[in-house]
Parts: C-alpha cells; structure tokens; sequence
C-alpha cells in the first residue's frame, strides 16, 4: 500500500501542477480563469491527495504486502484478498436513483421525489444485506 500511497501523491502533484498552469493559461487569454476546467482539476487534485493520504496512512497500520516489497514474486500476493459478495441487487437501485436523480437537475426537481427514496431503499438494501435473507452471515 506504501508504494500506491506514492504513485497516487505523484498523480496528486502532476495534477496540481496541471491546475496551476491551465489556471494562468486560460487567465492570459480571457481575463480571468475559465471556471469549469479549473474548478475539475483542483478538485481531481483534492481526491488523488485524499486517496494518497489514505493508502500512506492505512500502510502504516498493515503488514507489507507483496506490492510493497521489491524481491516479491507473483505468486507471494496469492491467496484470499477478502470477502466480497456474491450477488447484489442494491447497486441497480443506486443505479436507478441516481440517474433520476440527475435528470431531476437536467429536467426538473419534482423527480427528486421518486429518485431519493429509492436511493435511500438501495443505500439501506446494500448496508444491511449480510443481516437479514439468504445472504445472512451476522
């Protein structure tokens, strides 16, 4: 994790270099900066640096895997990576929300009303899935 903590700082530093430099670019030309480019490239900048924080951070908490450790071979990084599940319904419901969701900014607010309790049904759906059904496992 030590080693993608890096690459994602890397990601995080090219970006905010490329945000400055189209920032005074598109400011020479027009006066001021163009907003919507700018704004993009800051904020993919905040979440590279967010993601970096978090990889540096968990790094120092867990043991060195395999990524982590030049001699390793493929073979060293084998094995069960962690519970996932099998089948899930609730993401097609985030899915459909969502996209309600945003023809109500498109189109008009009124479709919030049928787009937020559906998103709230697959957000609750998706936390409590292992609880409850044939999936149960607490």
């Amino acid at each position: 994790m030590k080693e993608q903590g890096k690459i994602f700082a890397g990601f995080a530093a090219f970006i905010l270099i490329m945000a400055i430099v189209y920032g005074v670019w598109t400011d020479s030309s027009k006066g001021h900066p163009e907003a919507a480019g700018t704004t993009a490239l800051f904020l993919a900048f905040g979440l590279c640096a967010f993601i970096a924080f978090y990889l540096g951070f968990t790094a120092r908490r867990v043991d060195l895997g395999a990524g982590d450790n030049p001699e390793a071979e493929v073979s060293d990084d084998a094995g069960e990576m962690g519970f996932f599940a099998p089948h899930s319904w609730q993401p097609l419901s985030l899915a459909i929300g969502g996209a309600l969701a945003f023809c109500g900014v498109i189109f008009g607010w009124w479709l919030m009303f049928w787009a937020v309790p559906i998103i709230l049904i697959g957000l609750y759906g998706w936390v409590f899935e292992f609880y409850r059904g044939e999936n149960r496992n607490q």
